[in-house]
C-alpha cells in the first residue's frame, strides 16, 4: 500500500464504510491504482472507520491486502457468481455500516446503508462490442443500484456527464471527483534503451479492443517508412481478444519491430518511460487515462485520442488526435518525433499538468461526500422511524 504519513483529526463520531477492495488482488491498472490510493488514505483518518471488502472465492482474504488501520471482510462466494445474484435479488448483503462504496462498477447490497458505485468510464454503453461478457453486465447493474437509491462516483467531469445523460438522474446524485496521481520511481533512460535494443516509442495499458492498439501499428507503418529504427514497446498484460493485436502484427509482417513486455514492475516501467521518445496512447475511449500522467510526471511527450475524459486529463500538455484515424495518428507520432523544441515544449507543460492532480484532494472531497450520504440515510431513517411511531398512535 502507498504510504502516508498524514492524520485527519475529525470531532464525531467516524463514518462506518464498506469500500470493495478485489482489484488489489491484481495488477496494479487504472483501477486497482484508485482503490490503493484511496484506501491508504482512508484508513489513518480518524472521521473514518473502514472495513475492506473482497469479493473473491480464490484472491485471498481482503486482510492480506490492507494497510494498518483497516478491517477486513470477505464475501464467501466467487465474484462473478456474486454479481450474477446483486443483478436480481439483494443477497448475499453487507451489513452494518453508514456507507458501502463499489468502486468497480458494482455496489454490493447493503439493507438501508447509503451506497456509492464509481464508474470509471461508460465504454460497456457506448462500444459493447468492445468488452467482454461480464462487463456487459454493467450497464444493467448500475441502473438497478441507482433505482435502490445508490449515488454514482466518477473519475472525470465527462464520465459524470454521460452518466447524467445516460441514466437521465438529478445531477446532485453524481459526484465528480478526479483521480489523484502517485509519483512513480525515477526510471534509467539508458536502462529503458537496453531492455528495448533500439530507439523506440511507448505504449501503456492492457491490450485489449478499446486500447486500439492495432490502429497504432498502422500508424507506425508510416513512422517505419521514415524512422525504420525504432521499435514499439508496450508494457500491458493481454486482456480480452488480445489476439486482434498478433492479427495485425501478422498482416503487416512487423513482428520483429513490436516488443510486448506484458506487465512489468514499478521500476521496469520507469525505466521504459525516462527511455521512451515519446508515449503513444491511441485508446477509443477513455475514463480517465493514468499512462498519460506517467509520461508527463517523466517529462516524455503524450500523442493520444480526444477519447473521453483524456482531453481533461492530457489538457494543453499532450497533441491529441481523433480515435481510429491512422493518418492523423501517424502525422502526430512524426511531428514529435522530429520536432525537439515541441517535445520540450511538451514535456514542461506535461510536469505542470501532473501537478493539478492529488490523491490527498480526492481523498478528502470522498470523505466528505461519504459523510453527506451517511447524513441523509441518518435522516430518511430518522423520517421513516417517526412516520411508523405516528402510524401507530
Amino acid at each position: 500500500m502507498s504510504n502516508v504519513r498524514h492524520v485527519i483529526i475529525a470531532d464525531g463520531a467516524p463514518t462506518s464504510v464498506a469500500m470493495e477492495v478485489t482489484s488489489l488482488f491484481g495488477p496494479r491498472t487504472g483501477v486497482a491504482a484508485m482503490v490503493d490510493a484511496m484506501v491508504s488514505r482512508l484508513a489513518v483518518r480518524s472521521d473514518i472507520e473502514l472495513t475492506g471488502v473482497s469479493v473473491s472465492w480464490r484472491g485471498g482474504r481482503a486482510e492480506d491486502v490492507l494497510p494498518a488501520g483497516c478491517s477486513g471482510q470477505t464475501f464467501p462466494l466467487p465474484a462473478r457468481l456474486s454479481h450474477a445474484l446483486w443483478r436480481r435479488f439483494d443477497r448475499p448483503r453487507l451489513a452494518g455500516f453508514d456507507v458501502v462504496h463499489g468502486p468497480n462498477y458494482v455496489v454490493p447490497p447493503a439493507g438501508s446503508a447509503a451506497r456509492l458505485v464509481t464508474v470509471h468510464d461508460l465504454t460497456a454503453w457506448r462500444f459493447p462490442d468492445l468488452v467482454d461478457h461480464h462487463s456487459r453486465h454493467y450497464p444493467d447493474q448500475l441502473r438497478r443500484a441507482v433505482a435502490g437509491g445508490a449515488h454514482v462516483h466518477t473519475v472525470s467531469r465527462h464520465v459524470a456527464g454521460e452518466i447524467i445523460g445516460e441514466l437521465g438522474i438529478d445531477e446532485d446524485r453524481v459526484h465528480p471527483i478526479q483521480n489523484g496521481f502517485t509519483p512513480g520511481p525515477t526510471g534509467d533512460s539508458t536502462a529503458g534503451r537496453t531492455l528495448v535494443g533500439a530507439p523506440y516509442v511507448l505504449a501503456i495499458g492492457t491490450i485489449e479492443p478499446r486500447k486500439d492498439y492495432p490502429t497504432l501499428v498502422d500508424a507506425m507503418m508510416a513512422v517505419w517508412e521514415v524512422h525504420p529504427d525504432l521499435k514499439l514497446a508496450i508494457v500491458g498484460g493481454r486482456g480480452w481478444d488480445a489476439d486482434r493485436l498478433d492479427r495485425r502484427v501478422d498482416a503487416r509482417g512487423v513482428t520483429d519491430r513490436i516488443v510486448q513486455f506484458g506487465y512489468t514492475s514499478e521500476r521496469v516501467k520507469a525505466n521504459l518511460l525516462a527511455g521512451a521518445r515519446l508515449l503513444a496512447y491511441p485508446s477509443v475511449y477513455e475514463g480517465f487515462g493514468f499512462p498519460i500522467l506517467e509520461a508527463m510526471d517523466a517529462g516524455v511527450p503524450v500523442v493520444s485520442t480526444v477519447a473521453g475524459a483524456v482531453p481533461e486529463t492530457a489538457g494543453r500538455a499532450a497533441v491529441l488526435v481523433e480515435p481510429r484515424d491512422v493518418n492523423a495518428l501517424a502525422g502526430a507520432l512524426l511531428t514529435v518525433i522530429e520536432d525537439d523544441a515541441l517535445r520540450d515544449d511538451l514535456a514542461t507543460a506535461g510536469r505542470r499538468q501532473v501537478g493539478r492532480f492529488s490523491w490527498d484532494a480526492a481523498v478528502q472531497t470522498l470523505s466528505e461526500l461519504y459523510r453527506r450520504l451517511a447524513d441523509e440515510r441518518s435522516l430518511r431513517e430518522g423520517s421513516r422511524a417517526s412516520r411508523l411511531l405516528a402510524d401507530r398512535r
